[in-house]
């Protein structure tokens, strides 16, 4: 349904000054509910009903506590699978981690680290084709996460701040998750052996992460060396792109740090 035509957007204007919750609106007529949402607010803007000036404060400008954990982890999935962009149409930039459907777990734990790291922010989830978009607004964004720039991660330059450094080096398992549950996975490899005359199959689960940030590989090999986790690189055609985790205490240590998406 064209959410855009006069008439669609005027009824679901209607139910929402009515008292009707968001979500109903946005499954009555098949639309998002961040653009309800969006539709819902500038309805107020216009009529004089919104509140007063929102100004969260900042971890950084403001000395605000910031939830370190959450952070990290937070920061993991930012540098696998986020980025932060600023519409035109919107005052403020947002941050967007894209979560696919067939992983309902990651995406709450994903819209419950935003939360955690911008409490007085809201926070939103975009449906995408087989996705969903986990968004967060602050202007603040850049001074959280000073890695954003122009252009492809992997066509820049990615460097911790020390102030990250020391979160990360603080909370080194949750930036490995974050990673993983962004730009990883854990699946089981089979291999077969010819034991005393006969060929068996053998299974045994391995961990990967691939991404073609030299930088962001090295951030998380980095980290895993820190939590002595064994790592190897296995290349993708010439390019090291994969780095596989599969000796088994190594992967002992991610399943109970880490464990598959779901």
């Amino acid at each position: 349904m064209n959410f855009h035509g006069t008439e669609v957007r005027q009824k679901a204007v209607t139910l929402l000054r009515n008292g009707t919750r968001n979500a109903d609106v946005a499954r009555q007529f098949n639309i998002p509910l961040g653009t309800v949402s969006y539709r819902k607010h500038m309805d107020r803007a216009k009529r004089g009903e919104c509140p007063g000036s929102h100004d969260p404060k900042c971890p950084r400008c403001d000395r605000r506590e910031l939830d370190e954990s959450a952070y990290s982890y937070l920061l993991g999935l930012y540098l696998g699978d986020g980025h932060i962009s600023h519409y035109s149409a919107h005052r403020v930039p947002n941050l967007m981690i894209t979560c696919a459907e067939s992983w309902p777990g990651l995406m709450d734990e994903c819209e419950q680290a935003m939360r955690t790291v911008f409490p007085d922010n809201s926070v939103c989830r975009v449906r995408r084709t087989g996705c969903r978009n986990v968004k967060v607004y602050s202007k603040h964004l850049n001074c959280l996460f000073p890695q954003h720039g122009p252009g492809k991660k992997h066509e820049r330059s990615i460097i911790l701040a020390p102030w990250q450094e020391a979160i990360v080096d603080a909370h080194p398992w949750e930036f490995v998750r974050g990673l993983i549950h962004s730009d990883g996975c854990r699946i089981t490899n089979w291999t077969e052996k010819t034991v005393s005359g006969e060929r068996k199959r053998y299974e045994y689960p391995r961990y990967f992460f691939a991404n073609k940030s030299d930088d962001i590989r090295k951030l998380f090999t980095d980290t895993l060396d820190k939590v002595e986790v064994e790592w190897t690189t296995l290349a993708r055609g010439s390019d090291p792109f994969n780095i596989s985790i599969a000796r088994k205490a190594s992967v002992a240590l991610l399943d109970t740090h880490v464990g598959p998406k779901f």
